[in-house]
């Protein structure tokens, strides 16, 4: 969890994601649409994504993706 939290204040928007994932999609478009420009992590193409779901998910984002993490 601790890498979560650590990757989660990279940036001022954050957003862990999974490319096969249509709401991971609507959520990067909408805060693009908005002039936001998130880091964007998406676990089914790093190493280590789904021991970082499984974080996501023990921090208690259910579903685990798209996990939003705003000025942390």
């Amino acid at each position: 969890m601790e890498k979560v939290t650590k990757m989660a204040s990279e940036r001022p928007v954050v957003i862990f994601s999974k490319s096969s994932c249509c709401m991971c999609h609507s959520i990067k478009t909408l805060f693009c649409d908005f002039g936001v420009n998130p880091a964007v992590h998406e676990l089914d193409e790093i190493p280590g994504g789904r021991e970082l779901e499984q974080a996501l998910s023990r921090l208690g984002c259910s579903p685990s993706v798209p996990a939003v993490f705003i000025g942390e």
